[in-house]
């Protein structure tokens, strides 16, 4: 069946300052690109073979993309152009981003609701939006492996909308360039978590 593999990009500058990136954008650290580095060995150790490649529309992403394509190169495995879709972004926090994470009037990753009223994106919207790009990105590609690079809190939102169906423990942290690993079907448009792994850099 096909497998969808989603990877959260490597740490940023704003990530070691606490601070809330959203639709603002942030460089990778050092660590972070040495986290992309190890993420795409490890896929490369799996001997996937990528026919696609998607990834939010920004650089910390796109960066993370790029250094996993070196590592599948490296290793002679498929390495495909990255194709950026703007449905894998992050979620808006509105006023607050690029500010401290303390000033966001709620948990960070999922505040629910509370955005809505500053012009950010809901907990709901963005579960209803990863779903939804990630289900036609697998149908309308026909492929059997995707990668698709996104962010903490979009992936978390993806995580939630399948845990009742996951094969593997879900009460796990979602790190800097951790992979989720789902089988995808088809004809129901559902999404089975079979693993979660993290670089633990």
């Amino acid at each position: 069946m096909p497998r969808l593999y989603i990877l959260r990009h490597g740490q940023t500058e704003f990530n070691l300052q606490h601070r809330v990136q959203g639709h603002c954008d942030s460089p990778l650290t050092e660590l972070g690109v040495e986290q992309a580095h190890a993420a795409g060995a490890w896929l490369a150790d799996q001997g996937v073979r990528f026919e696609r490649i998607f990834s939010s529309p920004l650089g910390r992403a796109l960066a993370t993309a790029e250094i996993v394509r070196e590592e599948l190169a490296a290793a002679g495995l498929p390495a495909p152009e990255v194709e950026p879709v703007d449905g894998l972004i992050e979620r808006s926090y509105g006023p607050f981003e690029s500010g401290p994470a303390a000033d966001v009037p709620a948990e960070l990753w999922d505040p629910g609701e509370a955005l809505v009223p500053y012009g950010g994106e809901g907990s709901a919207a963005l579960r209803a939006r990863i779903v939804e790009t990630l289900a036609e990105l697998m149908c309308s590609s026909g492929a059997e492996n995707v990668l698709a690079v996104s962010h903490g809190s979009a992936t978390l939102q993806f995580k939630l909308a399948w845990e009742r169906l996951a094969l593997c423990p879900q009460d796990v942290r979602l790190g800097n360039c951790c992979v989720l690993v789902y089988v995808f079907d088809r004809s129901s448009r559902q999404f089975v978590c079979e693993r979660i792994v993290n670089q633990n850099l």
